[in-house]
């Protein structure tokens, strides 16, 4: 069996935890598992046999170093490549939807508030994510514990261009609502008709000029305390969970 620590080889590409671990076994896409002495999880276990998986039983060190000492519950799964979706497909997908709810995210950079975001977009029945190929954190092994398997059943794409894509949306249909705290109307003042698309920006910079110049409407998350922003993976959860209450 081929070393995962053998560096003379391309990297494998790695997911930890046992909830990513156990929907990626669902969803047929683990390669070999790598396991710490004395995992107790018998469940995990007869489901890597089931999908006729292969399992090395190894020491926690080495399970630490291939998670770069990440949160790994004693259990690394090597995966197939992480496919992405077009953004035709999102689109297809989200036709005959009552309320179709696409996400776009302009320039995420954190893993951790990736994963947490698309979390939130499995629990408000998101019909796909958006986002930059360049300048922007993508799907990794941070990204899928942070999301406790989510990135498994949520449609993500790439794009070049944000704008070219908020363009595409709006031939089909869709109102493209932006995330700014220059905003001057609040979110929950508005009804969310029709196929909806929420933008939200970078952790530091926000979302860009052109973006917002595209969007249909910009509104914002009224801030009652003593900071001036919430965490970009919170403020999309506010937002999502507004508009899936809107739709009913």
């Amino acid at each position: 069996m081929k070393r995962w620590t053998d560096t003379s080889k391309p990297h494998p590409i790695l997911i930890y935890g046992r909830i990513p671990v156990k929907s990626s076994l669902e969803s047929n896409k683990v390669k070999k598992l790598l396991v710490q002495k004395g995992f107790s999880d018998e469940s995990l276990l007869k489901l890597a046999r089931e999908k006729k998986v292969d399992v090395e039983f190894v020491d926690q060190p080495i399970l630490a170093s291939l998670s770069k000492n990440g949160n790994h519950q004693g259990v690394i799964a090597e995966v197939e490549e992480y496919k992405y979706s077009t953004l035709e497909s999102i689109i297809e997908g989200s036709k005959g939807k009552k309320q179709p709810l696409i996400l776009i995210l302009d320039e995420i950079e954190d893993p951790h508030n990736l994963g947490a975001i698309i979390r939130s977009c499995d629990a408000f029945g998101v019909d796909g994510i958006i986002l930059k190929n360049r300048n922007q954190v993508q799907i990794n092994m941070t990204v899928v514990k942070v999301s406790t398997g989510a990135t498994d059943h949520v449609k993500i794409c790439q794009v070049s261009n944000i704008s070219n894509a908020i363009q595409v949306l709006k031939r089909h249909g869709f109102w493209i609502y932006a995330s700014d705290g220059s905003a001057k109307t609040d979110y929950d003042t508005i009804k969310y008709d029709g196929p909806t698309a929420l933008i939200v920006g970078s952790e530091g910079n926000g979302i860009s000029r052109l973006v917002l110049e595209n969007s249909d409407f910009v509104v914002k998350i009224p801030m009652l305390g003593h900071v001036n922003s919430l965490n970009v993976s919170v403020a999309t959860g506010v937002l999502l969970s507004n508009i899936r209450s809107s739709f009913k």
